[in-house]
C-alpha cells in the first residue's frame, strides 16, 4: 500500500495531526499504532488544560488550543462531549524565587492576552477555600484554565472523525524506516511493507529507538510520572486545581468527586517508593489544604512524560532526512497544545513553509544551542 502520509503512533497529537490533515481533504492519510488509538500517555493522563506557561511560544499554543477546544463539540462533531470545565488554576509560591518567576510569568502572559493575575495568600485562600494562606509569597491565578471530566472522549471524538473523513488506522507498530527512491519505508511488526511520501513521528519517547537507524539524534526520553487518587466524595473540596511549586505538589477534584494528588518529583520503583511519595503528599495538605486532610488515596497510576532537554516539544522536518517529519517531546502537554501542533503540521505540510514557531522547535536547536527552556512545567 501507498499514502501520501503516514502517522506513527495514535496518541492526542497524532490523530491532531491527521483530523487537521485530512479537514484538507487532499492527500490520503493513515496511522499506525500497535497498542491501539489513545493507547500510551494519552491515555492516563488527567484532562488538565491551562494558558499559564513561562515561555511566549508556550502561551501562544496553549491559547489557540484552549480555543479549539472551546468550540470542541460542534468543530470536531463528537457524540460524547469532553465536557471542559473552566475551574481555574493556582500557582502558589513560598519561596523569593518562585515568587518572582509567577511574576514574571504573568507578565508575560498578560502581554500575550492572557488575564492571569497575582494573588497574595489571602486572595489565594478566597479563590481556592480550604486552602492555608499562612507562609504563601504569591500565587498566580487564571479562572480560564480547566479541565476535562471526559478527556478520552477527546480521542475519541478526533479517531472517528480523521476515519470518517477517509484516514485508516493500523494497529500494527512501525518497526522500521527506509527511504526507497522519492518515498519512505516502513516496515510494520508483523513484517508488512508500506510506503509513504511523508512519514510524521508521533510515538513519545519511542521516536528515538526508531529513528535511530537513520542516524537521527532524538534527546527525548521517558520520564514517569505518578498520581495517587481517592474514591469518589461526594461532597466538593476542590474544584481549582493548585500546584504547590516550592514544595512539588498539586491536587484537584475530578468531575466524579475523586481526588488526585501528586508528588511532582516523584521518582525510582513504586514498590519502594510508594509510601514516601504518599508522606509527601500527605504532609502537604496537612500544611496548604487542610480541606483534604481526612482525604486517603488507595490507588496509585502511573503515566510519562516524554521529556526534552529544554521541556519543550521538538516539531517539524528531521534534518537530512526529506520527507521525514517529527512530533514528540511533549513534555507532558500533548492533550493541551494538540490542536495547535496539528495545525502547524498540516499548514506545512499544504504550504511548503514552516509557520511560526516551527522553526524554534526543530530538532536542530539542540545542536546549535538554542534552548528555549520553559519554567511553568508541571
Amino acid at each position: 500500500m501507498r499514502y501520501d502520509v503516514a502517522v506513527v503512533g495514535a496518541g492526542v497529537t497524532g490523530l491532531s495531526i491527521a483530523w487537521h490533515l485530512t479537514e484538507r481533504r487532499d492527500r490520503s492519510v493513515v496511522l499506525f499504532d500497535g497498542q491501539g488509538v489513545g493507547s500510551g500517555a494519552s491515555s492516563i493522563q488527567p484532562g488538565g488544560v491551562r494558558q499559564q506557561w513561562g515561555t511566549r511560544m508556550s502561551c501562544r499554543l496553549a491559547i489557540e488550543s484552549f480555543r479549539f477546544y472551546e468550540g470542541f463539540d460542534r468543530r470536531v462533531e463528537a457524540r460524547v462531549s469532553p465536557g471542559l470545565t473552566k475551574c481555574g488554576y493556582l500557582f502558589v509560591a513560598e519561596s523569593k524565587a518562585s515568587s518572582e518567576q509567577l511574576a514574571s510569568n504573568v507578565e508575560l502572559q498578560n502581554s500575550e492576552g492572557i488575564m492571569s493575575r497575582l494573588v497574595d495568600g489571602e486572595e489565594a485562600a478566597e479563590l481556592v477555600p480550604g486552602l492555608n494562606p499562612e507562609g504563601i509569597a504569591a500565587a498566580s491565578w487564571h479562572d480560564q484554565d480547566g479541565y476535562f471530566d471526559r478527556p478520552l472522549a477527546i480521542i475519541g471524538a478526533l479517531h472517528e472523525a480523521a476515519v470518517e473523513r477517509g484516514a485508516q488506522v493500523v494497529g500494527r507498530n512501525v518497526r522500521r524506516l527506509e527511504r526507497h527512491g522519492s518515498a519512505w519505508q516502513l516496515t510494520l511488526s508483523d513484517g508488512e511493507t508500506v510506503t509513504a511520501e511523508t512519514v510524521i513521528v508521533a510515538a513519545a519517547h519511542e521516536t528515538r529507538a526508531l529513528l535511530a537507524d537513520l542516524g537521527v539524534e532524538v534527546p527525548v526520553t521517558k520520564e514517569p510520572k505518578y498520581l495517587f487518587y481517592s474514591n469518589p466524595i461526594s461532597q466538593r473540596l476542590l474544584d481549582p486545581l493548585a500546584v504547590f511549586m516550592d514544595r512539588h505538589f498539586a491536587s484537584k477534584q475530578l468531575a466524579d468527586g475523586s481526588v488526585l494528588a501528586s508528588d511532582l518529583t516523584a521518582e525510582g520503583d513504586p514498590a519502594t517508593m510508594r509510601d514516601t511519595w504518599y508522606r509527601h503528599v500527605k504532609e502537604s495538605i496537612r500544611e496548604r489544604l487542610p480541606v483534604l486532610d481526612l482525604v486517603s488515596f488507595p490507588v496509585l497510576v502511573e503515566g510519562f512524560y516524554d521529556v526534552t532537554p529544554d521541556k519543550q516539544p521538538i516539531v517539524g522536518p528531521a534534518p537530512g532526512q526529506e520527507g521525514l517529519w517529527l512530533a514528540t517531546g511533549l513534555n507532558g502537554r500533548g492533550l493541551m497544545m494538540a490542536p495547535a501542533f496539528g495545525r502547524l503540521v498540516a499548514e506545512a505540510l499544504t504550504t511548503g513553509s514552516l509557520p511560526e514557531p516551527l522553526p524554534e522547535l526543530s530538532l536542530e536547536r539542540f545542536a546549535v544551542d538554542a534552548l528555549i527552556p520553559e519554567p511553568q512545567i508541571v
